[in-house]
């Protein structure tokens, strides 16, 4: 199969979804990997190591599309790329089309075939192509946050450990997932009062065994939800409800009531976000204000950490993709149900019920 890595143009998007070792082991394995031209310097690879593995380097965008039967990359296409896939191709990347309903369409008329590894599922019931980036993003969604309660930022003017005899910011984190799990890590590492609040009492109590009571943890409730949100220096949107759009579970009222110069990170905003004032950001213009309350909405986090990122992608990706690039796409849909949950869409049709029921369009069963 010829494998084509184009470059990512998303705003300051940095990774790239092959690294030169991923484009050692598609060669070995007989496949033909076509990158374009500085795709991976971003992350701090050179065409020369693709070169040198064997890739072959395109000078345009144009042509690793023309010439690849599987398009790989780390984001949704942007509006302007999609003109550029043929009938038949594959595309293989995180789309969260739930959220993006004018993408959905254009790669409709495209009449491609789009794997989006945020749906594909383990035997056990994960997504192991998101974890990773999942991971980071939550980690990264702390350290963010604790940078926007600066003053000079526009925040409340708090140090999120605190120091003696000053208490230290108020942290709640809306999910307990893999997003919510991270951000309560490095929180709780840098010495905040932390809050999780999730549906699934067990996942609470997993994570109260963990920290030994160094946590505060609740169902969820709109009740539980308000109080904790009205303390907060600093909110974190953890939630996800596999390809589909988030729940809306702070509104544009309860975020009026919040203390001014708190911020909201919302890490839940590539489906669509689950506060009703979150718009999606880019990390050229990452924040904006909503009755005083700072809101960070940047749907491509991992992105500034490319290095890190790219690298954990692949480390996830790289089985999915040999077997995809081996086997085909049929065969391999055929043997795995968890991988056939990541066809959103084939020759036209919408194949995820999640997407479908988000944009009111005819759901059809892949098999």
């Amino acid at each position: 199969m010829v494998i084509g890595v184009p470059k990512e143009i998303k705003d300051h998007e940095y990774r790239v979804s092959v690294t030169p070792d991923g484009a050692r082991a598609l060669r070995q394995a007989g496949h033909e990997v076509l990158v374009e031209q500085s795709a991976g310097a971003g992350s701090g690879y050179a065409d020369r190591e693709y070169q040198q593995v064997g890739a072959t380097i395109a000078q345009s965008k144009p042509q690793v599309f023309q010439q690849a039967e599987c398009i790989v990359k780390v984001k949704e296409p942007l509006l302007s790329e999609c003109p550029l896939f043929h009938p038949g191709q594959v595309l293989f990347t995180y789309l969260h089309l739930a959220s993006f309903p004018e993408l959905t369409k254009a790669l409709l008329d495209s009449r491609i075939l789009a794997i989006a590894r945020e749906t594909v599922e383990a035997k056990d019931g994960s997504l192991p192509m998101l974890k990773p980036m999942s991971e980071i993003a939550g980690r990264m969604s702390v350290q963010v946050g604790a940078h926007y309660l600066e003053k000079t930022q526009g925040g409340r003017g708090l140090l999120l450990g605190g120091v003696p005899g000053v208490e230290p910011a108020r942290v709640v984190v809306l999910g307990a997932g893999v997003v919510g799990s991270a951000a309560t890590r490095i929180a709780v590492g840098m010495g905040a009062l932390v809050t999780v609040i999730n549906l699934d009492v067990d996942r609470l109590r997993y994570l109260d065994d963990q920290y030994h009571g160094r946590i505060v943890t609740l169902a969820s409730t709109t009740a539980a939800i308000e109080q904790a949100v009205l303390a907060a220096d600093l909110v974190i949107g953890a939630v996800l409800v596999p390809g589909a759009l988030a729940p809306k579970l702070v509104s544009r009222q309860l975020v009026a009531r919040m203390k001014p110069g708190s911020v909201i990170v919302d890490v839940a905003v590539d489906q669509g976000g689950c506060f009703e004032t979150t718009k999606p950001t880019t990390h050229s213009d990452p924040v904006y204000e909503v009755d005083g309350v700072l809101h960070y909405c940047v749907a491509n986090i991992p992105g500034i950490v490319p290095r890190t990122s790219t690298e954990a992608l692949m480390n996830a990706t790289l089985p999915y993709l040999l077997r995809l690039a081996t086997e085909g796409v049929d065969a391999t849909v055929r043997a795995d149900a968890g991988f056939a949950k990541g066809v959103n869409l084939a020759d036209g049709k919408v194949t995820c019920r999640a997407v479908a029921e988000s944009h009111g369009l005819r759901f059809d069963p892949l098999m």
